[in-house]
């Protein structure tokens, strides 16, 4: 059973970090203007459609990890890495619980910026850049955690 939460929680990250790179490209750069090449198409859609789905995926992820699979790493797998002194391992996930939580205070000001068009321009990219570092960051701790043996770390 943890292993299928493992790969739903991937799966989900997955969809997740798409959904807020193609939004974080859409806002961090000038509009595409016609058929240009795969960047300026990658950024022209509509930012503004993904705001439900990132919200929605994001809590679902968080839940998945944080709530399901989270005791299990916390009792077993941890100990076992802080054993074989693999501190930068344990370090560096002990860093994405916290920006993973700051992705989530993060949710209600990103849903309030998105969904008022009166809001600030600015505020509402920085928001949406700074949640899709955060993802990213946590994606990746989360793939060389849990495969911190097969790197050789």
């Amino acid at each position: 059973m943890d292993t299928f939460l493992l790969m739903v929680h991937g799966i989900l990250a997955v969809f997740l970090l798409g959904a807020l790179t193609h939004q974080a490209f859409a806002v961090a750069w000038k509009p595409a203007r016609g058929d240009q090449n795969f960047f300026a198409n990658y950024r022209a859609v509509r930012a503004e459609r993904y705001v439900t789905a990132v919200v929605v995926l994001y809590l679902v992820t968080y839940f998945v990890g944080g709530f399901l699979l989270y005791p299990e790493y916390r009792y077993l797998a941890r100990p076992l890495l802080e054993q074989l002194h693999k501190n930068a391992i344990v370090g560096s996930f002990e860093i994405k619980e916290h920006f993973m939580t700051v992705g989530v205070v993060l949710l209600p000001v990103y849903w309030y910026l998105w969904k008022n068009p009166q809001t600030s321009t600015m505020a509402r990219n920085l928001v949406t850049i700074v949640l899709t570092l955060l993802v990213w960051y946590g994606f990746i701790v989360g793939h060389l955690v849990n495969n911190s043996r097969g790197f050789g770390i």
